[in-house]
């Protein structure tokens, strides 16, 4: 925290950015999953010799590299076995987002991560999603399945064609994360075309793990509408110009990034300059379960850190909202409900 603010003032930040409402366009449900509620499935099979008790839990989910967060990743998901488990962390996953004032959200969820060696269905895990959510009215929630990379594009082409049946549940889009370093986006190139001729919006991760060119395969081969982190699309300056000429989604999650060690300093965090370069970025939490962080702390690093003003932080807002993918049909539209809303002031 900058020296020259005040406590008083720091309060008054945190205050304000809690009551105004947000939108959130990265984030894992699995990811997402309170500690509480985890503590909870833990106990539920049995415990876990890593975590004797739930005080140990968060310094379970510490990480010194991005592998270890994705070991930590697959450690986690070992407690989600069945569709009410699923039911369980999206209803409170839903309901930490309105303790937030997150009034919006599009979110993740990884099927092929859970139907392989399991009698679970993607169907069934979405369905089990949906009435999780449904159980929480002041959040508005569309899905986002997780095609998962490391799953390879065969599997990523399965998952598709099921969830090409799945949209009354609410999916919107599709993604890919997992292991960018490892799996370049180049190979998923007909499936993201497939998924456009489906009717589907499009990001991917890239720019976490790996350098420049994952970020420009996103974007020349994928022709992805948003990209997830895009840390370090910086390394190559004609790349953001094309970023900017494109106006492509930038979804960028700042306490994320350091919690994997995708940056070492976050002071390295390019969001500065990536919004004085005028590119299309918006704030997000990506795993909060697992990094411990909030939409507020979010936006009260980016005024303390990097200077950002009120002003900004209701831009930035507005750009989340408005590189949302929520069905045009639906109304009020959302930036009306957001400049209705009685704490956007």
């Amino acid at each position: 925290m900058i020296n020259t603010r005040t406590a008083s003032n720091t309060q008054i930040d945190i205050d304000w950015l809690h009551r105004i409402p947000k939108a959130e366009l990265h984030l894992h449900l699995e990811g997402a999953i309170p500690l509480d509620a985890l503590w909870e499935l833990i106990v539920k099979y049995g415990g876990d010799e890593s975590v004797p008790d739930r005080g140990s839990l968060k310094s379970r989910l510490t990480y010194p590299n991005f592998p270890a967060f994705i070991e930590a990743w697959i450690w986690k998901n070992n407690f989600l076995r069945t569709y009410d488990d699923f039911l369980f962390i999206a209803e409170a996953v839903a309901n930490d987002l309105v303790r937030q004032n997150i009034i919006y959200a599009e979110i993740f969820f990884s099927p092929s991560r859970f139907t392989e060696n399991t009698t679970m269905t993607t169907a069934g895990i979405a369905g089990a999603i949906r009435a999780g959510f449904d159980k929480v009215s002041e959040c508005e929630i569309w899905l986002l399945p997780d095609l998962v990379r490391d799953h390879g594009p065969e599997k990523a082409a399965r998952t598709l064609d099921e969830i090409a049946e799945l949209t009354s549940l609410g999916i919107v889009g599709i993604g890919a994360g997992g292991s960018e370093h490892l799996y370049p986006p180049e190979p998923f190139s007909k499936i993201y075309e497939k998924a456009r001729r489906l009717g589907f919006k499009t990001s991917i991760h890239a720019g976490e793990a790996a350098g420049a060119e994952s970020v420009r395969g996103a974007v020349e081969f994928l022709r992805v509408d948003r990209i997830g982190h895009a840390t370090r699309a910086e390394e190559d300056p004609d790349l953001l110009d094309l970023l900017y000429e494109k106006g492509t989604a930038l979804e960028l999650c700042p306490l994320s990034n350091l919690a994997t060690g995708s940056i070492d300093d976050i002071m390295h965090h390019p969001v500065r300059r990536y919004f004085d370069q005028g590119l299309n970025i918006s704030i997000n939490t990506d795993d909060p379960g697992m990094f411990h962080n909030s939409m507020a702390e979010e936006y009260a690093l980016l005024i303390h850190k990097f200077d950002f003003k009120r002003s900004d932080i209701k831009k930035l807002i507005l750009n989340a909202v408005q590189s949302s993918w929520r069905p045009e049909k639906i109304g009020p539209s959302l930036i009306e409900k957001f400049k209705n809303n009685k704490s956007w002031v």
